[in-house]
């Protein structure tokens, strides 16, 4: 293993984290956040370098982006993070037993987690922040296309821990090879989790490679049902929003599923979509495209094409959004079992016993009701920040953070009982 040393040295790491205080962690975060915004240029500069290599039509372009007010946003959430109660020490269970033990179950880190990404320079920062106020070690292993700004900001935050007194090992970056990915996956005794977070290529191979244990947070193919009762200017803000705010993470809208007796009004459900710079294809069923094509007007009828099979079910990371129409509940419900990934899904209607059916059906980590998926994330949650959205049902689901990232010892006091 030729990265061996690299795991060993965090792994040791990781046992000096317990010699932390909460106030000591936080005033280290505090000082990481106050460094990015102090050293935002050389960040960019390196940010610049590696955008220099991708086209500006990559869908990925825009996650692979930072800028003065994505960096100021991080800091934030940095501090954010820094201010949250500590999710170790907490007792979450205890009881005497008739034989006088007691017993007392308590949170507390897992120990080292591996983080593997794709060209997301953000999750870099994020991933440090909930690891270190966590109690636990982190190694990275980003992709190349942002390899230039993941290795300035490890350096950043090395130089802040060695200014502490804290061994830089607690957060390693692996080199960006698929051998490094391999390597991580199969780092038995030193990796305790590994969290993939990219796309469905890469979930696949991390669940079907890795040796050590693994938390998927999937890929997000995410609907939203206009229903018959839905309110029209509610829901063109929040198909507008969910769809367009960013359409490169996992939350972004990739199909409008509308009731039948709605469709005079999708044309005005989806205006804002067309009518917004950059403008978004539509890729409608037979009855969608009929109403849709009647009402574009010239210079919008080019986004129009007849959908496919392969249109729904496709999480688009792009300005493009799939309609699919349906004659009741039941069927939209119908549609999303076969095509949803178990990420958010979410509902725009005024009828409650709609809605609440809907949210009590629909299997995903979030389920909305008049509200756009695009809150789907740790820090609109209330979280400081994620580590990524799992869509497991195993262990955490939804947006992860700081509690999602610890497990729990089981503390047991005797006073010489033995078992018969």
């Amino acid at each position: 293993m030729k990265l061996k040393e690299t795991f060993e040295r965090v792994k040791r790491a990781s046992r000096s984290l317990a010699l932390l205080s909460d106030g000591q962690r936080n005033e280290i975060l505090n000082a990481v956040a106050d460094a990015i915004i102090d050293n935002k240029e050389r960040i960019l500069k390196a940010n610049t370098d590696d955008l220099a290599k991708m086209s500006k039509d990559n869908p990925l372009y825009d996650r692979l982006q930072l800028t003065d007010s994505r960096l100021e946003g991080i800091a934030s959430d940095m501090h954010n993070v820094a201010n949250l109660p500590t999710p170790l020490g907490h007792i979450t269970k205890q009881k005497t037993l008739p034989n006088g033990l007691r017993l007392c179950r308590v949170s507390v880190p897992f120990g080292v987690i591996g983080m593997i990404y794709e060209a997301r320079p953000n999750v870099t920062f994020d991933v440090f922040s909930l690891c270190f106020k966590s109690g636990n070690a982190c190694v990275l292993k980003g992709g190349r296309d942002a390899d230039c700004s993941n290795r300035e900001e490890v350096a950043l935050i090395h130089e802040i821990l060695t200014k502490f007194g804290v061994s830089p090992d607690v957060v390693a970056l692996l080199p960006a090879t698929h051998e490094a990915t391999g390597e991580m996956l199969n780092a038995v005794g030193y990796i305790d989790l590994c969290i993939p977070r990219g796309g469905r290529r890469l979930i696949d191979f991390v669940r079907d490679t890795a040796r050590v244990p693994v938390i998927e947070t999937g890929a997000g193919v995410v609907n939203t049902y206009f229903d018959k009762d839905g309110d029209l200017q509610m829901g063109r803000a929040i198909i507008e929003n969910a769809k367009t705010r960013r359409v490169s993470v996992c939350n972004a809208l990739d199909c409008l599923i509308i009731h039948e007796s709605r469709l005079a009004d999708l044309p005005e459900l989806v205006r804002p979509l067309v009518e917004h710079n950059p403008a978004v294809t539509i890729y409608a069923d037979d009855k969608a495209y009929a109403e849709l094509s009647s009402h574009l007007s010239p210079l919008t009828s080019h986004l129009l094409y007849p959908a496919t099979e392969e249109s729904f079910g496709t999480e688009f990371m792009d300005y493009k959004m799939a309609v699919k129409t349906v004659g009741s509940l039941d069927e939209a419900l119908a549609h999303i079992d076969a095509y949803g990934s178990g990420h958010s899904e979410a509902i725009i209607t005024r009828d409650e016993q709609a809605a609440r059916r809907f949210q009590a059906h629909v299997d995903a980590a979030c389920v909305y009701w008049n509200a756009p998926t695009s809150f789907t994330d740790g820090a609109q949650f209330g979280l400081g920040a994620e580590i990524g959205i799992s869509t497991q049902k195993l262990g955490p689901r939804g947006p992860m953070a700081l509690e999602e990232i610890c497990t729990y010892k089981w503390l047991i006091e005797g006073e010489g009982q033995t078992r018969p």
